[in-house]
């Protein structure tokens, strides 16, 4: 557990009016309108809660937290932040619930999953995307052996990248021919893990199953048993030959490279290049409670998401060692630094540049589009998460409940306002949704604006009004 309090000594009310007044000065002079100054003036200060306890799982993109803590941006909001490490996604986001936790690192399908029932029924809201990319698939070394026969190779006798799906193909049918069960693991329900480790196999003809009203195993009609294992045991569970591969964030792909146990095959930047992966989350009714407060934490992750991306990733090494520390992610150094620092390595000593594996500030990646909200929506659609059918029209509504640009862009302003940010830095015109995306393993575009005719081009999964019951898909 890791907490501080502001050492400065605390503002009285005259030293806040002055504050305050110096504040709208700066609003004023950056062009902002007039009403905004007001606001400025409430939010810059009058936080309603100044002591916070926010928690985070064990992985590099937990980054803004450790950062907004160690650079004194949480301190220069006024706030006394502790950081505490959870067990599991689950852990978390129950805790955010129940007000134990202020607030928390969560995956970007958790607040929607909650919001719309699945699992866990708790409407919570998010203000800021903390960062882009991050993840990656790693098989054990047996799965990847029998995998290299189908997988091109360049003229240096390196793989060829991206590796599809369609190299392990072959493999699951093996292991279905000879009555072994493929099993893999991913690290909750609503995870992008999950979905990108579904959206990778299902490109390359695999399918990764069904969830269903009455079965939530996700394993309906599946050829690749996907089940849940939290990340850091990973590598263990990888090496006692309980799951055969699995898809989860850093440090843990590089960390099965060091100990030579599983071979990292793809990373998510190559699935679907620049997706968003965690959201720093709240309950709705705890932003109600504490909106001032809520600004504060936002503005100063965003601080930590520019430090973490400025001048071409310069401060990865400082960051490196922070989270390397016990209270963070507690991994190697070496093993952060893989994938920090812009590379990636496969295969031991195939060590490849990846400038754009965690991505944290650069292409707008805190702002929280309603377009990324859809492509979560339509990955549980097409799964089985959500058992019927919805018009584009829900899914845009709901996108709108729980992902919250207008909180983010107010933080933005106050940044702008203080100096600590430049204009040019976030989207002020932005609808909420990004243009048509191309960019995916399988050359399928995403319309964030159209998610049922996204839903109807794929070759496996749920569309228009299928449901799954027992082990069948019917036409609703």
């Amino acid at each position: 557990m890791t907490g501080r309090r502001d050492p400065k000594p605390s503002i009285d009310k005259l030293t806040r009016r002055r504050f305050l007044t110096s504040t709208a000065a700066a609003v004023a002079a950056s062009g902002l309108s007039a009403p905004f100054v007001g606001r400025a003036r409430a939010e810059a200060l009058d936080v309603e809660k100044d002591e916070l306890k926010l928690g985070f799982i064990k992985l590099t993109d937990m980054a803004p937290l450790a950062i907004a803590y160690e650079k004194g941006f949480f301190e220069d909001e006024g706030l006394f932040v502790t950081l505490e490490p959870q067990a599991n996604w689950k852990v978390l986001l129950d805790r955010v619930i129940t007000g134990e936790l202020d607030g928390a690192h969560m995956l970007a399908g958790q607040p929607l999953g909650a919001t719309v029932g699945f699992g866990t029924q708790a409407h919570v809201i998010t203000a800021l995307s903390m960062d882009l990319n991050g993840n990656g698939i790693t098989v054990s070394n047996e799965i990847w052996e029998m995998m290299k026969p189908q997988i091109p190779v360049r003229a240096d006798g390196r793989p060829q990248h991206p590796i599809k799906a369609d190299s392990l193909k072959p493999v699951v049918e093996r292991f279905r021919d000879e009555g072994r069960p493929f099993n893999m693991g991913m690290v909750f329900p609503v995870s992008t893990h999950n979905y990108e480790l579904r959206y990778w196999l299902a490109a390359g003809g695999i399918h990764p199953g069904f969830y269903s009203r009455d079965n939530i195993s996700g394993q309906i009609m599946a050829d690749a048993l996907l089940s849940v294992t939290p990340p850091p045991q990973m590598p263990a569970t990888l090496e006692a030959g309980t799951i055969h591969g699995y898809c989860v964030g850093e440090p843990w792909n590089q960390q099965a490279v060091f100990k030579g146990i599983g071979v990292p095959v793809i990373t998510d930047y190559q699935i679907w290049k620049n997706n968003p992966e965690k959201v720093f989350g709240v309950t709705k009714a705890w932003h109600d409670a504490y909106p001032n407060t809520h600004l504060a934490v936002i503005k100063a992750m965003i601080r930590a998401a520019i430090w973490l991306d400025e001048n071409d990733n310069a401060n990865r090494p400082e960051a490196v060692r922070y989270l390397a520390r016990s209270e963070y992610v507690g991994a190697d150094y070496e093993v952060i630094a893989n994938s920090m620092t812009g590379t990636f390595e496969y295969e031991k000593g195939d060590k490849r540049a990846v400038p754009d594996f965690n991505v944290f500030f650069r292409y707008f990646a805190t702002y929280p589009f309603y377009s990324d909200a859809v492509w979560y929506l339509s990955q549980m659609r097409r799964w089985g998460q959500l058992a019927e059918q919805k018009p584009d029209s829900w899914y845009h509504d709901l996108a709108k409940k729980v992902y919250r640009p207008d909180i983010y862009l107010q933080a933005a302003r106050l940044l702008v306002a203080e100096g600590k940010a430049g204009m040019a830095n976030f989207p002020w015109d932005s609808d909420g949704y990004r243009g048509p995306q191309t960019e995916f393993i399988d050359g399928i575009a995403f319309d964030g604006r159209a998610p049922n005719a996204y839903l109807d081009s794929f070759p496996i999964g749920l569309k228009g009004r299928q449901v799954v019951e027992g082990n069948e898909v019917l036409e609703g």
